[in-house]
């Protein structure tokens, strides 16, 4: 779709893996953006259709326009004559981290109508979002590690495999 009538793009890094990174990203029960409530009617592939609720207002429809695991999606919110599009990056780094990047524009015919309302709306927003994502990736990423450490079956197993994922643990 042609006529990108703005955009922003941003990005942040977790040291969640890239595996870790995609698979919780894609469970949407994990997307925590209050007072927004997130549903996927649908296994996260390709035509998948989604609803986010606010409080007091119609839901908002959504759809999968891309599903490119474990490194890319598109979010598509179909507007009057545009579309929204949330594209999403996740870019594996050689120290095992991943670089989670979002790009949102309206397009289309109409999407001029939407710059002010999509700029207002996330310019000032998205980095902190983008960060607190990152961040919970990171923190789940590290409970299932010490989970999966401290369930070894014996302290010189879970050392191993600690050390093998980064995690620090005590002993």
């Amino acid at each position: 779709m042609a006529n990108i009538a703005w955009e922003i793009t941003h990005g942040v890094e977790t040291s969640a893996s890239p595996a870790f990174a995609w698979k919780y990203w894609t469970t949407v029960p994990n997307w925590s953006d209050p007072p927004a409530e997130f549903e996927l009617q649908g296994p996260f592939e390709v035509g998948s259709r989604g609803l986010t609720r606010f409080p007091d207002r119609p839901p908002i429809e959504w759809f999968l326009r891309e599903v490119c695991p474990p490194s890319a999606a598109t979010i598509a919110m179909p507007l009057a004559q545009a579309v929204l599009s949330f594209e999403w990056r996740f870019d594996a780094l050689p120290d095992g981290r991943t670089r989670i990047s979002q790009r949102i524009t309206p397009e289309g015919e109409n999407a001029e109508a939407y710059r002010s309302q999509v700029a207002s709306g996330f310019a000032n927003n998205l980095p902190d979002a983008m960060k607190k994502i990152a961040r919970a990736m990171a923190e789940a990423h590290a409970l299932q590690t010490d989970t999966a450490c401290n369930e070894a079956a014996t302290p010189r197993t879970a050392r191993y495999l600690c050390r093998r994922s980064n995690s620090k643990v005590l002993w």
